[in-house]
């Protein structure tokens, strides 16, 4: 099959798509010939080097979320059947023409969504569901402040903040805050221009937001804890912006009663990874389509042209998830 592989870490420049061996099927996992995939920032790490290997997960290849059709699937699979549209999260191996997916991780794409967009689901919002309602907890009623909210996971948070029933303040490039808004933000703040706990204690009467989920890290650190209302949470979902230097007033978090709560998705075992997706298939999956929640794709490459799909991510222009069509 083909796939994209590299060498050596590196530019954009050192990935290269060649012929390498199918992926063996192990007793719970489906076989899928693939028709897109998703490219995340996690992507990015690992070409430059950042986890230290070429591989991450139980692939040699890039990638972690796919969506493709059922071509074969282990001795222990249940619930699915070639032919069969699924899409999800892979421990490695998406930048491929056929990946393998443990069953337990895959959900049907649901009608009327197609390959490409699907590609542009399982990672971002399991990733936003995750930080935002399972961990932060945010239901109907509260204000909820989301950074970098016309990337990937936060185009997606913002969209299940609204569903939620939550009040949107949500933080983008000048612009990027129309699109923000359209998806369902009720306060877009130009980070570059305006402080964002300041607008949130100006829009607040200074209660502040119940829920902040942040990709940025140390140089936002101080202000995301007092913009937060007593009993505040605080996700950390990335590091974006370096994590040295963090400034943390203890006093805040003390006598507020707030609480700090990090999360990685990419390394977390495989049976929490499972709950994760089950936990957000449960609530949303019938959720997409016509009128409802629909993934925010950026711009699409062919897989062989992957280095142009990272250069795209690199450039942060984008608004929403960049898809590899595969095939």
């Amino acid at each position: 099959m083909k796939a994209i592989t590299f060498h050596e870490f590196g530019e954009a420049d050192v990935l290269r798509l060649e012929t390498v061996p199918a992926p063996a099927l192990r007793p719970h996992d489906l076989l899928v010939r693939n028709h897109a995939a998703g490219v995340n920032r996690a992507d990015l790490i690992q070409r430059r080097g950042g986890y230290g290997r070429q591989y991450f997960g139980d692939s040699d290849i890039m990638g972690l979320e796919i969506a493709g059709e059922v071509i074969g699937m282990g001795a222990q699979v249940s619930g699915f059947a070639p032919g069969d549209r699924v899409m999800g999260i892979v421990g490695g191996g998406a930048y491929a023409e056929l990946a393998r997916i443990d069953h337990r991780m895959a959900m049907r794409i649901p009608d009327g969504i197609g390959y490409v967009e699907a590609a542009a689901i399982p990672e971002v919002f399991v990733t936003a569901h995750e930080a935002l309602l399972h961990l932060g907890r945010a239901q109907a009623g509260d204000a909820v402040l989301i950074h970098a909210a016309a990337g990937g996971v936060g185009s997606a948070a913002v969209q299940l903040a609204r569903a939620a029933g939550a009040k949107v303040f949500a933080t983008a490039g000048a612009g990027k805050l129309g699109r923000v808004r359209a998806l369902g933000a009720d306060v877009a703040i130009d980070y570059k221009a305006e402080d964002f706990a300041a607008a949130v204690a100006r829009e607040t009467d200074g209660r502040g937001v119940d829920v902040v989920v942040d990709f940025i890290g140390a140089p936002y650190l101080e202000r995301n804890v007092r913009a937060l209302a007593d009993g505040g949470r605080l996700v950390q979902v990335g590091l974006m912006g370096g994590a040295e230097g963090a400034a943390l007033p203890l006093e805040r978090l003390l006598y507020g009663h707030l609480q700090i709560i990090g999360t990685v998705m990419k390394s977390r075992p495989p049976e929490v990874k499972r709950a994760m997706t089950q936990r957000f298939a449960a609530r949303w999956l019938h959720r997409f389509g016509p009128g409802g929640l629909a993934p925010v794709v950026d711009s699409v490459f062919a897989l062989a042209d992957a280095a142009g799909a990272h250069r795209r991510m690199e450039s942060n222009l984008g608004v929403g998830n960049i898809v590899l069509a595969v095939g």
